[in-house]
């Protein structure tokens, strides 16, 4: 039987910060360590919400096994919110120099959503790659809008008044609460007040709008096509598995299935869609468990 997790878990690990500087300008990264062994460095989806605390049902069925580390990203959770410039070249290299700066050797990463695509670009850092739910585009270039309309959004959504104005709107937790039955959680039972309304805070500090509207708008896409994802994937030579999601949207699904065509991909279906890291997290660390412990061959 396949539980999902509770409605809201937090990882209840030691956090720390990594100074980090792009561009010149220093920001300060929050991740969290739970559990010990030899490291798992876990990597949530970029959403409006995102934040570290969606891996910890998946960190809890890991840590008895591994040192788990999870991390905000710049721009999202307890990570500072700057008024940057976000594009996936600020990402990769992030990545690149936490993943240097933290481990001495190769470690096992597990990336949920658009996590996937920056991930996958970790090579020479990377012993094995779990994919979740693996996405590539933002919502809003998923829906069809076209480029230009795309970029005059976030700008929009960048400037002062009307942009907080429009942030606020769409973090409300009734549109929160929209947002996670149409395509992120299966159990609806799961959005109780408590949890949307934890959600809305962690929407709310100052800087919040920055990152969520260049991923909402498909500025933190790491690619433009599908041709371009799965070269991505199938140059890695690191054994890589990818856990579709049943309930997955059927863009986003098939976006999934074409990974898990890859002849080289361990595959795993399991229930959920794209909010499976979280609402099923316990079910997918058993899932990858053997995957993670088998010696690379």
């Amino acid at each position: 039987m396949i539980m999902t997790a509770p409605a809201s878990m937090t990882l209840n690990g030691t956090v720390k910060s990594y100074r980090w500087q792009w561009q010149g300008q220093p920001i300060t990264i929050t991740y969290e360590i739970v559990g010990s062994g030899s490291p798992v460095l876990l990597l949530p989806a970029l959403s409006t919400v995102s934040n570290r605390n969606e891996m910890a049902a998946l960190a809890t069925g890991l840590a008895p096994y591994y040192e788990v580390f999870a991390i905000d990203w710049p721009g999202f959770g307890d990570s500072d919110r700057l008024r940057l410039d976000y594009q996936p070249a600020l990402y990769q290299q992030f990545l690149q120099d936490f993943v240097t700066a933290q481990f001495n050797e190769p470690i096992a990463v597990v990336a949920a959503g658009h996590g996937a695509g920056y991930a996958a670009a970790l090579q020479d850092v990377c012993s094995k790659l779990v994919l979740v739910a693996p996405t590539w585009r933002g919502p809003l270039a998923v829906m069809g809008a076209p480029a230009g309309v795309r970029s005059g959004l976030r700008e929009l959504v960048r400037s002062p008044l009307i942009g907080q104005a429009l942030y606020s709107i769409n973090t409300q937790p009734a549109f929160l609460k929209w947002m996670y039955r149409r395509h992120v959680f299966v159990n609806e039972e799961r959005l109780t007040p408590d949890y949307l309304a934890q959600r809305h805070r962690s929407t709310q500090q100052p800087g919040g709008r920055y990152a969520p509207a260049a991923f909402v708008t498909g500025g933190l896409d790491p690619v433009q096509t599908r041709a371009e994802f799965l070269a991505l994937v199938d140059r890695l030579s690191i054994p890589i598995m990818v856990m579709v999601a049943e309930q997955a949207p059927p863009s986003s699904k098939a976006e999934m299935e074409a990974i898990a065509a890859l002849p080289h991909v361990q595959t795993a279906r399991l229930p959920g869609t794209l909010g499976m890291a979280e609402e099923y997290g316990e079910a997918i660390a058993a899932a990858m468990l053997p995957f993670l412990q088998a010696a690379n061959g």
